[in-house]
């Protein structure tokens, strides 16, 4: 049986749990790992929260984390990827889509905290560990990049 309060967290941020894990890994089975990761430390660890943005928050930093974990794991720096087939875009994904794909994943979270999540560059900072003048910049990077891969495509 899941706790009310887990289930409920589920409910309200599952979806940007699981985009978020996307934009990170490029990987469908990659985020349905830290998916499940992420909901099963909250309900380990039963935080309180000082607000509701505040738990949004909390759980977009332990998405980031786990994913930076699953890079970082040695066996994950052993293994070949499999090919695009399997990333989380949709087969008939945009131009923006596959550009955004290829940038790495420090401009991916950024990009995808900023545009698709509505956070301002301070609140991204504190969600990411990172200066705020270090996130301007990434963020400045990032639209540089996806011109020119937009460029590329055209």
């Amino acid at each position: 049986m899941i706790p009310a309060d887990t289930a409920d967290a589920v409910d309200r941020y599952g979806a940007v749990v699981y985009r978020m894990a996307c934009a990170q890994t490029r990987s469908r089975q990659d985020a349905d790992d830290i998916f499940q990761d992420v909901f099963l430390r909250y309900h380990r660890s039963a935080p309180v929260f000082e607000s509701e943005e505040h738990r949004k928050a909390w759980l977009l930093r332990v998405t980031v984390n786990r994913a930076r974990s699953l890079f970082t794991a040695p066996w994950r720096q052993r293994a070949v990827p499999l090919e695009d087939v399997y990333a989380c875009t949709d087969p008939e994904a945009s131009a923006v889509d596959m550009a955004l794909a290829r940038l790495s994943g420090k401009y991916r979270s950024v990009i995808h905290l900023y545009y698709y999540e509505g956070y301002g560059t301070d609140e991204i900072a504190e969600i990411l560990n990172r200066p705020p003048s270090t996130v301007r910049a990434q963020l400045t990077r990032a639209r540089q990049k996806l011109k020119e891969l937009l460029k590329e495509e055209l």
